[in-house]
């Protein structure tokens, strides 16, 4: 079981700890997305499963024989519509 979401932080430097940690987050979804690419890609050359510990640790799961489900969380307030809509493209 893996989980991308942020946790919260302390209240001094809360606002910094979760912009490190959104950083962070964002950065190992990237290279979650570049290997699902390649994986996806007729041509498949070199798979980037080592760019970063998510990729790393879901080798097995992404380029295996394993059945992975991906579980995107979405909110349906208005307020979170361009986000909603980023997970949904990430999920599809």
């Amino acid at each position: 079981l893996l989980s991308t979401a942020g946790g919260s932080a302390g209240a001094k430097g809360a606002a910094e700890q979760l912009e490190r940690e959104a950083r962070a987050i964002n950065k190992s979804l990237s290279f979650l997305e570049q290997v699902v690419v390649a994986l996806g890609s007729r041509s498949r050359g070199h798979v980037p499963h080592r760019s970063c510990k998510l990729t790393s640790v879901l080798r097995d799961s992404l380029g295996g024989n394993c059945k992975t489900v991906l579980v995107a969380n979405i909110w349906t307030a208005d307020s979170q519509t361009e986000e909603t809509l980023s997970t949904l493209r990430f999920a599809s």
